[in-house]
């Protein structure tokens, strides 16, 4: 099964996420991609939208094999071996100035969500591996949700079985679990990359309404 787009996979993810409507919940959308699912969703659910400011840090010999993951508070690392602490702390500063680049950008007209006692609803628009996505769930968790759903339209089933796994992953909402799976954006029809323009404004114009 294909996507036409993001909008498309947004509007067939908030079917599967009709028991949430109304809750004490937040839609937490990963940047950029998942902004404009993340968007659909929070609208269909009458709940507030937010975004995940957190960044992967890629093993130093394979960049996108995630070892961790940095938010502008916290850090968590997986146990792993013979990586130089010089690398990490590098890292972890660079990071965390794209981070607060990105705060100041997406934060012009609001500010983020409380999340303490909050179901927290983390969509993105596909998942590969997994890593990325738990390291975040796991900085997600040091803000004291009440439970952490991950909600995404297509992702392979042991990327799935390993978040399921997770003691922070109180539910997984996933509508395709494809055999063959080489890339998410294999699963869309339209896949463009979200500007950081597009980002921002999706957030402004949740942020105004009422």
């Amino acid at each position: 099964m294909m996507f036409k787009d993001r909008i498309d996979a947004g509007l067939q993810l908030a079917q599967e996420l009709k028991q949430f409507k109304d809750k004490d919940a937040v839609v937490l959308a990963i940047p950029r991609g998942g902004l404009p699912l993340g968007a659909i969703v929070a609208r269909e659910l009458n709940v507030p939208l937010d975004v995940v400011l957190t960044k992967k840090i890629g093993h130093p010999t394979n960049k996108e094999y995630a070892i961790g993951a940095v938010s502008m508070e916290n850090r968590i690392l997986a146990p792993s071996e013979g990586i130089p602490s010089s690398y990490i702390e590098s890292e972890t500063l660079r990071i965390r100035n794209l981070l607060n680049e990105r705060y100041k950008q997406y934060y012009k007209k609001s500010k983020p969500q409380d999340l303490t006692d909050k179901l927290v609803i983390v969509v993105d628009d596909g998942i590969a591996t997994g890593n990325t996505i738990l390291a975040t769930v796991a900085l997600v968790q040091k803000k004291s949700p009440k439970a952490i759903v991950i909600a995404t339209p297509v992702a392979p089933a042991d990327a799935i079985q390993k978040l399921e796994d997770s003691p922070f992953v109180s539910e997984v909402i996933c509508l395709q679990t494809p055999y063959y799976f080489r890339a998410i954006g294999q699963f869309y029809d339209d896949f463009d990359p979200v500007t950081d323009k597009e980002a921002i404004r999706i957030l402004e114009e949740f942020s105004v309404e009422p």
